[in-house]
């Protein structure tokens, strides 16, 4: 899923998203109720209209922004009280008032409220102890009481609402959470907490450990992954579902995913280069300019450099999710990611950029 945070898939057009193949979009509570407010996307006719995206949307909790984003000032088991980024006014938000939030905005999938530790404090520790001194377990008590309240002040039967596993590095954990969650029961289920600094091999031993956990009738559900090795790694553990600003965010820095590895475009090499971003993708960047030009267009600060890259970004990335689902339904995945992993490990050690 395209990351459209503030409603909006910086510097794209819906039709644009939608050319590169995407058939759904992210928006996130955390920025939407800040700005311009739920009440507002409400009257103006709810996030699709708002935006103008025709297809399905998902909104995140808003949890993981409290934590990453804001000035947190006070933390319990009713909610969070912090600082907006914007303007430092206070804000409280708890469980309930993030659902009536993503009920407001109108997205076809919703996330129940969760705590998201950081990378720092996830020591592995003993279940229900977490009182301070082991905060990884805190967050997994606190999210299940907090998924509980979610679905409680669910109102809407339109909106699916997924339920967030958080555990840190730790399987018991993981395992413990996912099992309450199961008990209250959603219609998804999504494995938050990870591609937070933690190093790839970790997360990787993770997912091949407890994705498969999840159950088999609901969406499996990777928050924030990520890079396109992490994805397929992923998927070989039984994830259905992803999201990620890295085909964005870093196109707009003329930073380029192709089938032969990353391409900086801002390097010297590309300046004289009249062949395509990619020979091997048929986007409207590939099929239109040269890296020279694009190269140009970043030396240059021009804006649509960035537009360019990230519709190439964008697609890649779809193309990738194309061709595992392809293989999945040919029975040929297992050969097919040898392959994939051997051709990555061969770019990453090449001088190719």
């Amino acid at each position: 899923m395209p990351v459209g945070t503030r409603a909006t898939v910086k510097s794209l057009t819906p039709e644009q998203v939608a050319a590169g193949g995407a058939q759904i979009i992210l928006a996130n509570t955390y920025h939407l109720l800040l700005r311009p407010g739920p009440g507002v996307v409400a009257q103006l006719g709810g996030l699709q209209r708002f935006s103008g995206w025709n297809g399905p949307m998902l909104t995140d909790s808003g949890g993981f922004q409290v934590f990453s984003l804001a000035d947190l000032r006070r933390l319990d088991d009713d909610g969070v009280e912090f600082r907006s980024h914007i303007d430092g006014s206070p804000v409280r938000l708890t469980p309930q008032c993030s659902i009536e939030t993503q009920n407001a905005l109108g997205a076809d999938i919703i996330m129940a409220f969760d705590e998201c530790p950081a990378l720092g404090e996830q020591n592995v520790g003993t279940w229900g102890r977490g009182k301070g001194d082991d905060r990884v377990c805190d967050a997994v008590r606190r999210t299940i009481l907090w998924a509980r309240r979610s679905k409680e002040a669910h109102a809407r039967r339109d909106q699916a609402l997924y339920g967030i596993v958080q555990g840190g590095l730790d399987l018991d954990l993981r395992q413990r959470c996912i099992d309450e969650l199961i008990e209250i029961g959603f219609d998804g289920y999504a494995i938050g907490g990870l591609s937070v600094g933690e190093p790839p091999p970790a997360m990787w031993a993770l997912l091949d450990a407890f994705a498969d956990r999840l159950p088999a009738d609901r969406p499996r559900y990777l928050m924030g992954v990520g890079r396109p090795i992490d994805i397929v790694r992923a998927v070989a553990a039984g994830v259905d579902q992803f999201d990620c600003v890295l085909p964005t965010r870093n196109g707009r820095k003329g930073y380029a995913f192709t089938s032969r590895g990353v391409t900086r475009l801002r390097n010297a090499a590309h300046k004289l280069d009249s062949g395509p971003l990619d020979p091997l993708c048929g986007c409207y960047c590939c099929r239109n300019f040269s890296r020279g030009y694009l190269r140009h267009l970043f030396m240059c600060e021009e804006l649509l450099g960035g537009t360019l890259v990230s519709l190439h970004n964008l697609a890649f990335y779809q193309s990738l999710m194309r061709a595992m689902r392809e293989a999945i339904e040919r029975d040929v995945f297992a050969a097919w990611m040898a392959a994939y992993v051997d051709a990555e490990f061969r770019m990453s050690n090449s001088e190719y950029d």
